[in-house]
């Protein structure tokens, strides 16, 4: 019996390409493991109306951890306009079966490396080595939404907050409403996760980034939560900025940061720029994780114009790859796989398009695995 079951979850389009990149390795490595199939993705949706099949779900409750290449997600009337004749009018709406992934399984904690590493020409400055702790099930990504808002919705808003008043002039049916709901345990839990990881690895400070002088409250939560931690790890600074200003700091002094931790949209949006940083989404890597269970992910999507033609960029999903088996506590082969991965990029030689080069997806992987 394989000392790990991993729900093998290649999803849509490119998700495909580079997973069977990542299978390559692990096979160099000789990951004792086995390889559980899961179907997840906008075929599923089309088909079957659910895009995360609860037979997906039972799969993952009988696993170890979980590696997810990408997903397709549409807006809500594209989506419908695609399901099969015989689901169409029945009520179904498409809800991303990744972001349900980290709701329903509390993988609270959106962990997102963004490291320069030596000779990628991609790279804004050699140096960067920058970690972002995004809170992945609250904030606005909760998903209570509203449209058209219910009159009830309405007036409860309004008797609660007299700043509701001034859309008096504008019906219900012409208005939406998303709630940002942040919770204190939320907040504590991956600003905790942010600076254990800075005590662990040696590094010297923590940013939480928000927005707390317009957004008083949720944000608020977010800065007052840190400064309360942040007594508890006198070793490492806690530094405060905004979420624009800190857009505009990570292009001036981007060395200067290095833990980076904020709610789930500001996180989704500042990880993006962190990825490009050190030569955009091709060179992104994440990880899901809960207390007890950690599905793992390269952060791009699943670029359909490119399924199927192994032209993608693999590099996110082995370093995805490599931060599996760090969780999982394969460290000698995480090591190996980040010395490889290193080598392959600072020789140069195997490339994909994005970095100008001219190598596949697989060719890409197979010089990693010859490295190993």
């Amino acid at each position: 019996m394989a000392k790990y079951r991993i729900a093998w979850m290649p999803g849509d389009g490119v998700g495909v390409d580079v997973m069977e990149a990542a299978k390559i390795v692990l096979d160099e490595l000789a990951l004792d493991a086995e390889y559980v199939r899961a179907d997840i993705g906008w075929e599923f949706w089309c088909k079957e109306g659910n895009p995360l099949p609860d037979r997906t779900k039972d799969i993952l409750k009988d696993t170890d951890c979980a590696l997810f290449g990408a997903i397709t997600s549409k807006p809500k009337e594209e989506a419908e306009a695609e399901l099969i004749p015989e689901l169409k009018g029945k009520g179904l709406t498409y809800a991303s079966p990744i972001v349900r992934l980290r709701q329903e399984l509390n993988l609270r904690t959106n962990m997102r490396p963004c490291k320069a590493y030596p000779g990628n020409p991609l790279n804004y400055k050699d140096g960067i080595d920058i970690v972002v702790f995004r809170e992945n099930t609250e904030d606005l990504y909760a998903g209570v939404e509203f449209f058209p808002i219910p009159d009830e919705v309405r007036e409860a808003v309004k008797k609660h907050n007299p700043k509701m008043k001034k859309f008096d002039h504008h019906p219900s049916a012409e208005m939406a409403v998303s709630l940002r709901i942040n919770t204190r345990t939320g907040c504590r839990d991956i600003i905790t996760d942010a600076f254990e990881y800075a005590k662990k690895t040696g590094r010297k400070s923590v940013t939480v980034v928000e927005k707390p002088n317009v957004i008083r409250e949720t944000s608020g939560l977010m800065i007052r939560t840190a400064r309360e931690i942040a007594k508890s790890y006198p070793g490492i600074q806690l530094w405060e900025t905004n979420i624009d200003a800190m857009c505009m700091w990570l292009i001036k002094n981007p060395l200067d940061y290095s833990v980076l931790v904020t709610s789930n949209m500001f996180g989704d949006i500042i990880s993006d720029l962190c990825a490009q940083l050190v030569g955009g989404l091709g060179f992104a890597s994440s990880g899901n994780i809960g207390d007890n269970y950690a599905v793992f992910e390269p952060t791009h999507g699943s670029a359909p114009k490119y399924a199927g033609k192994y032209k993608v960029n693999p590099m996110a999903m082995l370093l995805t790859t490599r931060m599996m088996l760090e969780w999982l506590g394969e460290t000698e082969k995480s090591t190996a796989l980040e010395k490889s991965l290193a080598a392959v990029i600072a020789e140069g030689k195997a490339r994909t398009y994005d970095v100008g080069g001219s190598s596949s997806t697989l060719d890409v992987a197979r010089a990693v695995a010859s490295r190993l």
